[in-house]
């Protein structure tokens, strides 16, 4: 079944982290075997053969660069020109990736259906459409299809000036989270509080008339109601999970939810350990010792459904490898191609084929249409 995955930070992982995406998980991990500056060395999750192997043939894949003034103890850049200049060399990336024949990127609606119908993705959503029919063109073996992806920013601190935005969207860019950890220069985030930065309410008004969508995921509280009053675009939430199973800011709490549901919005599912289990002490805990294993990922979906009433505002966004590894995920998780075991656990819980379909990629396939003005 095709997997759309909203939320991978492969330019990080290939310019800050130096992994080769291209090669098999063995190879990248086996030449990390004797580094130690992070903590998840050796135990990546994902490449691009490992994608293919579970038919990830749809992805959010970041640019991020996060500024960090002189008295902000967080990791990142000390001017935004330096922020604006990282994420270009991620965009650049990603084009050579697209030379490659590794990736493509998808822009509107058109080229989303051209690589929904390549992965041999079916569009059955509620008024029962009939799959979408194969190109007119012979296709490679999954194996070797480029994964379609939609190029989003984690963090807004990187956007200079409004021209800025315009030139990211012109470049492609199609999804943004005005902040992402600490205090940003246009939003808060996870584990800050306050409202919107000077700037804000103009960056989240230049999004709207650009058409680019609101990723709320990060956005500490104040600024989470704060820009959903302003913004009337379109809003998701790529990789995030329910307050009311672990108790954290970084996650959302079941209003804020409601809220989402109430906009439309598709919310994915993450993969940080400490996201999913209650109790989960960094540099202690282990997936082992936790008992965590993916199942708890569905616990997560389960509770927006039950919120929504129904399976049309939740997905993946796994974030893996967003700054850890295999010490941080669930301990059934050797590589990201174990997602593809997520239908199958799904099903098991009860969920019609439909359903599992729109987990798997409906949802943001549906949105982003509707998003890009398909009805």
């Amino acid at each position: 079944m095709l997997i759309f995955d909203a939320h991978l930070d492969l330019s990080m992982n290939a310019l800050e982290w130096n992994r080769d995406l291209t090669r098999p998980l063995a190879e990248i991990r086996a030449r990390e075997k004797r580094l130690t500056d992070k903590p998840d060395r050796g135990r990546n999750t994902v490449c691009f053969p490992e994608m293919r192997r579970a038919h990830i043939g749809l992805c959010v894949a970041t640019q991020i660069a996060r500024f960090v003034a002189p008295d902000n103890p967080l990791n990142g850049w000390h001017s935004p020109e330096q922020a604006w200049a990282q994420t270009q060399g991620q965009l650049a990336y990603y084009k050579a990736m697209e030379a490659a024949g590794q990736m493509v990127q998808i822009t509107n609606a058109d080229q989303l259906d051209l690589v929904v119908s390549m992965w041999g993705g079916g569009r059955r959503e509620e008024g029962g459409e009939a799959p979408l029919p194969p190109p007119s063109f012979p296709l490679p073996p999954p194996s070797t299809l480029p994964v379609g992806y939609i190029l989003s920013l984690e963090g807004a601190d990187s956007i200079l000036t409004p021209h800025h935005l315009e030139r990211a969207y012109e470049q492609g860019l199609r999804a943004l989270g005005p902040a992402h950890y600490g205090p940003g220069r246009y939003a808060m985030g996870t584990d800050a509080t306050g409202g919107l930065r000077p700037g804000g309410k103009d960056l989240l008004k230049e999004m709207d008339r650009l058409g680019i969508i609101l990723d709320a995921t990060h956005l500490c509280d104040d600024c989470f109601w704060e820009a959903l009053e302003i913004f009337k675009g379109p809003v998701w939430a790529s990789h995030n999970n329910c307050r009311a199973l672990v108790a954290h800011n970084r996650q959302f709490s079941d209003e804020q939810l409601k809220a989402l549901i109430a906009r439309g919005a598709v919310i994915g599912a993450a993969l940080d350990a400490w996201m999913l289990v209650p109790g989960w002490i960094r540099k202690q805990t282990t997936p082992q010792s936790a008992n965590l294993k993916l199942e708890q990922l569905l616990d997560h979906t389960d509770h927006i459904n039950q919120l929504a009433g129904n399976a049309n505002h939740t997905g993946i966004g796994s974030d893996l490898d967003g700054a850890f590894g295999t010490e941080q995920t669930p301990m059934d998780l050797e590589s990201i191609a174990d997602l593809a075991r997520l239908p199958d656990m799904l099903k098991k819980r009860g969920y019609c084929h439909a359903d599992v379909e729109k987990i798997a990629h409906g949802n943001f396939v549906r949105f982003l249409k509707k998003a890009w003005g398909e009805t």
